[in-house]
C-alpha cells in the first residue's frame, strides 16, 4: 500500500478510533490522538506497528513488533498505545494466526514503552506478560501491579531463554542493569531464529533518508521544522518534507547540534510579530532556530548511508557508565546469525550483519577507529553529562576499554 493509499484509508477512521485516553501518563506529542500503521515485514510471520512520539514537533517513530509463533498465536515485542485502531489491526492478525500469547516489555527505563504494556495486556486477557528484570519507577519504586501490569500473569524474564514457553523459537540476551545513579538502564534483545531477525528497543537505530510514512501522516511537524525563519510560509512540498525530517533527526539525536544556533529571546519575540502563522499550533509565531548553511552535511554524517548507530544520548549518558558489561552483551548478541534488525525507533527493518552490529559499539573501545560523528555536535550532551555528574544525579563515566582490557576479559571468560 502506497503512502497516499494509507493516508486515504486513515482519513476515513474516526478520531475516537485513534484516541489514547491515558495520554496524560506521558504527556508528549501527539497527546490523545495516535495513528497506527501496520507493515508486513516477513510474509505471514512478522509485522511492525508504527506510531509517532515527540516534543516540540520533534517527532520520530515508535514501534511494536508482532511475530507469529509456529504453534499458533502471536508474540508482541514492546507494545505501542492500544488505541481502537491499533487493536483492530492486531485483531485482524489474531483472526488469522491465533491469540496474542506473549507480551514482552524489553526495557526498564523507557517510559515511552512501559506506559503501554499494562493497557495493551488488559486488551488481551489470555496473554502472558514477560518483563525485563529489575523494573523500577520514580519517584517511588512501585509493584508492577500498581503500574498497571496484570499481577496474575506477569513474569520476569529468566536469564536462560530456554526456560520460557517461547524459548524454542527465540533466543534473547539481557543487558545487565546499568546503575546510572538516580535511575537504571537495561534492555533485552530478542532473536527470532526462523526469520533471522533481531529485535531491539533503544540500543541501536538506523536513520532513513526519507521521512517515514507514519511521520508523513501528520505533516505539520515536518513543515514546521522546514522553516528558516518565523516569517516563512509553511508549504507542503517534497523538498520541505525532506528538509523537516533531516532537521528533526538532528534535533532528536543531538538536542542542539553545532549547526543550530538559538536566537536571543528578544529577537525571537520581535520576529514573532511578523510571523506567517501566529496560531497556537505554531507557538504563536515564536521560532528561535537559526540553522547554519552546512547543516545538511551534519545530517549526512549522522546518517552515514543508513548505518547502524548508537544514539548519542546513549553514548554520552548511559552505556559509557558500564562499557565492559555493554560490550559483553553486544558480543553475545553478535553470535546470532541475524540478517535484519527491527529497532523500536527510526528506520526498520534494517538489513545488517552481526559484524555491523558489533562495530556500532566501537565508541566504547579506546583503540577503535575514530567515529564519523562530529565531536562538536556532542557539545550540549557533554555539558548535560558534566552537570548531572557534578550534581551527583548520575555516576561518572567509566574508562573506555583498551586492548589490554579486552584481552584480559577474553582470558577471564
Amino acid at each position: 500500500m502506497t503512502l497516499d493509499e494509507r493516508v486515504s484509508t486513515l482519513a476515513q477512521t474516526k478520531s475516537t478510533d485513534r484516541a489514547w485516553r491515558f495520554w496524560f501518563t506521558l504527556p508528549i506529542y501527539p497527546y490523545s490522538q495516535r495513528r497506527t500503521i501496520r507493515t508486513e515485514v516477513e510474509p505471514n510471520t512478522i509485522w511492525t506497528f508504527d506510531q509517532v512520539q515527540g516534543i516540540f514537533y520533534v517527532v520520530v517513530p515508535i514501534r511494536m513488533t508482532v511475530v507469529k509463533l509456529l504453534c499458533g498465536g502471536l508474540l508482541v515485542y514492546a507494545p505501542v498505545a492500544p488505541t481502537a485502531e491499533c487493536l483492530q489491526l492486531v485483531n485482524e492478525l489474531v483472526a488469522i494466526h491465533g491469540d496474542v500469547k506473549y507480551v514482552i516489555l524489553p526495557t526498564i527505563s523507557g517510559l515511552e514503552h512501559k506506559v503501554f504494556v499494562g493497557p495493551f495486556a488488559w486488551a488481551f486477557p489470555q496473554a502472558q506478560v514477560w518483563v525485563t528484570p529489575d523494573q523500577w519507577s520514580f519517584p517511588v519504586n512501585l509493584p508492577l501491579s500498581w503500574l498497571g501490569l496484570p499481577s496474575g500473569r506477569t513474569q520476569i524474564l529468566p536469564v536462560d531463554s530456554s526456560k520460557t514457553p517461547f524459548g524454542d523459537e527465540f533466543d534473547y540476551a539481557i543487558l545487565d542493569t546499568i546503575d546510572l545513579g538516580l535511575g537504571q538502564f537495561a534492555e533485552v534483545a530478542f532473536f527470532h531464529r526462523r526469520s533471522r531477525t533481531l529485535l531491539v528497543t533503544d540500543s541501536i537505530i538506523s536513520i532513513s533518508i526519507e521521512p517515514p510514512d507514519i511521520v508523513q501522516l501528520e505533516l505539520y511537524p515536518l513543515l514546521f521544522h522546514a522553516k528558516d525563519r518565523a516569517s516563512d510560509l509553511i508549504a507542503d512540498t517534497a523538498a520541505n518534507r525532506l528538509k523537516g525530517w533531516q532537521r528533526i533527526c538532528l534535533f532528536a539525536l543531538y538536542f542542539q547540534p553545532s549547526v543550530l544556533k538559538i536566537r536571543k529571546w528578544t529577537q525571537t519575540w520581535r520576529e514573532s510579530f511578523i510571523a506567517a502563522d501566529r496560531s497556537q499550533q505554531s507557538y504563536f509565531g515564536l521560532y528561535p532556530f537559526e540553522w547554519q548553511p552546512d547543516w545538511q552535511q551534519r545530517f549526512i554524517a549522522l546518517r552515514g548511508d543508513g548505518r547502524l548507530l548508537v544514539a548519542p544520548l546513549l553514548q554520552t549518558l548511559i552505556l559509557n557508565r558500564a562499557p565492559t558489561q555493554t560490550i559483553a552483551w553486544v558480543d553475545r548478541v553478535a553470535q546470532w546469525d541475524f540478517e535484519q534488525i527491527i529497532p523500536c525507533h527510526f528506520d526498520a527493518p534494517v538489513a545488517a550483519t552481526p559484524h555491523q552490529f558489533r562495530a556500532a559499539f566501537s565508541f566504547l573501545e579506546s583503540d577503535s577507529s575514530p567515529d564519523a560523528l562530529s565531536k562538536a555536535d556532542f557539545q550540549l550532551l557533554h555539558q548535560i553529562e558534566h552537570q548531572l555528574t557534578r550534581w551527583r544525579i548520575i555516576f561518572p563515566a567509566r574508562k573506555q576499554l583498551t586492548a589490554c582490557t579486552k584481552r584480559s576479559r577474553s582470558v577471564d571468560s
